[in-house]
C-alpha cells in the first residue's frame, strides 16, 4: 500500500478505529444501534500506517469514509451523522428542546467527569490525586442530578436510560467513558459510592452495563488497565 492511497470498501461505510479508544467506540456503537452495516479498518495508534494522513491529517480515530467518498472525523460528529442519516433508528429526538437538553448533558459529562478520570491517573502528588478524585465524584453527582431531572421529563420516561427504556444517543456518547472508571478504581482506588446521591448514576450504569450496545463493544477491564498504565504517574510521598 503506497502513501498515495488508503484502504476502504467501495459503496460502504468504512470506519477507521481502535478498539481501546473510547471515542472510536462512540462511532462503532452508533452504527451498531442504528443497525447499519459497516467495515472497520483497525488503526494501531502506536504504529500508524503511513497512509492514514490521507484519511485524517490529525492522525486520530475515529474517522469515517462514507459510500460517496466523504471523510468525516470527530466521534460526536460521526455519531450525529449516523443519527441524522438514519432517522428511523431513533437515536436522536426530533424535538429541538430535547436535543438541546441531551447536548447539555453530554457537555456536562465531558467537562465535569471525563477530564478527571485522566487527572486522577496523571497526578503524582497525593494531594493532587485527592483533588482529582473529589472533582471526579462531584462531576458524577452532577450527572446523577441531571439524570434525575431528565427522568421526570416526558422524554425520560422514568429511566433507566436517558430516553427511558431506549439505549440511545446519550449512551452512545458516554458509556465508554463510564467504563473507563475501572482504570482509576484499579490504580487509585476511586470507587463510586452506593449511596443516594449517586443512585440515579448507578441505576443508569447498571442498566447500560447489561445492554448489547455496551457489552458488544466494551474492552475487557484488564485491557483498559494495561492500556492506560502509561498515563499513571508514580505517587510521590
Amino acid at each position: 500500500m503506497s502513501a498515495t492511497t488508503y484502504p476502504f470498501k467501495e459503496n460502504a461505510y468504512t470506519l477507521y478505529s481502535y478498539a481501546l479508544c473510547p471515542y472510536a467506540q462512540r462511532a462503532i456503537r452508533a452504527f451498531n444501534i442504528a443497525k447499519v452495516p459497516y467495515v472497520v479498518e483497525e488503526i494501531d495508534l502506536k504504529n500508524k500506517p503511513d497512509w492514514y494522513h490521507l484519511v485524517n491529517p490529525q492522525l486520530k480515530v475515529p474517522a469515517l469514509r462514507t459510500p460517496d467518498g466523504t471523510i468525516l472525523i470527530e466521534s460526536l460528529v460521526i455519531a450525529e451523522f449516523v443519527a441524522d442519516q438514519f432517522p428511523e433508528a431513533g437515536l436522536l429526538s426530533n424535538n429541538a428542546t430535547e436535543r438541546a437538553q441531551l447536548r447539555l448533558f453530554i457537555e456536562l459529562f465531558g467537562t465535569r467527569v471525563s477530564p478527571f478520570i485522566y487527572k486522577s491517573l496523571t497526578s503524582a502528588e497525593v494531594e493532587d490525586q485527592k483533588k482529582a478524585e473529589e472533582s471526579l465524584l462531584a462531576g458524577i453527582r452532577a450527572v446523577n442530578d441531571e439524570l434525575e431531572i431528565q427522568w421526570k421529563r416526558s422524554s425520560g420516561k422514568g429511566g433507566p436510560f436517558w430516553y427511558g427504556d431506549k439505549f440511545g444517543f446519550a449512551e452512545i456518547a458516554l458509556v465508554s467513558f463510564v467504563g473507563l472508571l475501572a482504570v482509576p478504581r484499579h490504580y487509585r482506588g476511586v470507587v463510586v459510592p452506593e449511596t443516594e446521591e449517586y443512585a440515579a448514576f448507578n441505576k443508569w450504569k447498571t442498566a447500560f452495563s447489561k445492554h448489547p450496545g455496551f457489552t458488544d463493544v466494551k474492552p475487557e477491564d484488564a485491557l483498559l488497565i494495561e492500556n492506560y498504565k502509561k498515563f499513571v504517574a508514580e505517587t510521590k510521598n
